[in-house]
């Protein structure tokens, strides 16, 4: 049983879906929160989502389409161009995007095999850390910090976020996307799961890669405790029909959020 929540500090914990072929990996619920906290201490594996790298080039490729839509979002916020950092930039597309529109483009990446593909593919700077780690040593700032999909992934929510405002020049702007808690698929899926009919799936091995899971109450809470607050929150599909429905509905299992700085 987890004793506390990561994101809160609360002690009232509910179990709220058992995962892994025998159910025996637990996330739990805060009912102060709403955060969802997988239990560490079951084991985790982030190798999973290790992709083939694929050029930005390619633009019928579905993450790239993914990525020009993320694109397209935050470009009318941005009043100038001036320096974007992408924290777990995959391909490094949306750095591509952003230098073509005159931007000052840096990433950064866990995997040193993907680093060094960009680097030879796009001339683009990536620098290969654990962001958690990361020490801004040159105090380089910057207008824009991206994470797509790399939040859920981070075992201190709150660290993460400080570690965006250490990159941030203030009044920067932080764009992260990551899954919706509050969605319809996410209440279909733990349905499934906490009954066993999705999980033969799995291998006794397996072991998720998502450490802690946002709805909208739980990201609001994260934003106030690290000096954040939220521009835009809409939750969105990569099918357009489906993503106009969303707009209005915001009950889609992906979330997008445009925060701002204030120190």
């Amino acid at each position: 049983m987890l004793a506390e929540c990561r994101l809160c500090g609360s002690h009232d914990l509910r179990l709220c879906m058992s995962d892994g072929r025998n159910r025996d990996l637990h996330y739990y619920r805060c009912r102060h929160c709403a955060l969802w906290n997988y239990d560490l201490s079951l084991g985790l594996d982030q190798t999973q989502y290790t992709e083939r790298y694929v050029s930005p080039l390619d633009p019928d490729h579905k993450s790239n389409k993914d990525v020009a839509q993320s694109w397209r979002f935050l470009k009318p916020h941005l009043a100038e161009t001036g320096r974007i950092m992408d924290i777990g930039c995959g391909n490094a597309c949306l750095l591509h995007l952003a230098r073509e529109a005159g931007w000052q483009v840096q990433g950064m990446e866990l995997s040193a095999s993907a680093a060094e593909a960009i680097r030879r593919d796009q001339g683009i700077d990536v620098t290969v850390a654990n962001f958690l780690e990361y020490e801004n040593a040159e105090g380089q700032c910057y207008d824009v910090v991206v994470l797509r999909h790399v939040l859920e992934h981070l075992p201190d929510s709150v660290l993460a976020m400080q570690k965006i405002a250490a990159l941030l020049k203030p009044g920067g702007l932080a764009l992260l996307e990551f899954p919706n808690t509050r969605s319809f698929s996410y209440a279909l899926k733990r349905f499934l799961k906490n009954r066993g009919l999705r999980n033969r799936k799995y291998s006794d091995a397996w072991r998720p890669g998502h450490c802690n899971e946002f709805c909208r109450q739980s990201f609001e809470v994260l934003l106030q405790k690290t000096g954040f607050e939220l521009v835009v929150w809409q939750t969105y599909s990569s099918k357009p029909l489906a993503d106009a429905f969303y707009r209005l509905f915001p009950v889609a299992s992906k979330a997008r959020a445009l925060v701002r700085y204030r120190p």
